[in-house]
């Protein structure tokens, strides 16, 4: 019994860590901080930034992408930065 109650915590320690609300903005930025990405306006919702986030490492190998929330421009500390690989 106390091994299925830690793997429900577990599950839902986990799936709060990956839920995520709002609508959020990204771009591919170099080393010095120019936006690779400007022509091209990136919005995801929740979870999907993470879609997106790929799909700009795919894009733009080696850049760093920066997630802001869109309707306050903050930073999304807990997923941006995030260095391309």
């Amino acid at each position: 019994m106390k091994g299925i109650m830690s793997a429900i915590v577990f599950a839902l320690l986990l799936s709060g860590c990956l839920t995520l609300s709002g609508v959020y903005e990204l771009d591919a930025v170099d080393q010095s901080g120019t936006v690779l990405s400007e022509n091209i306006r990136i919005t995801a919702e929740g979870s999907r930034i993470y879609t997106a986030r790929n799909a700009l490492c795919s894009a733009y190998p080696g850049a760093t992408v920066v997630i802001k929330t869109l309707d306050t421009g903050e930073n999304l500390d807990s997923e941006s930065p995030y260095q391309c690989k």
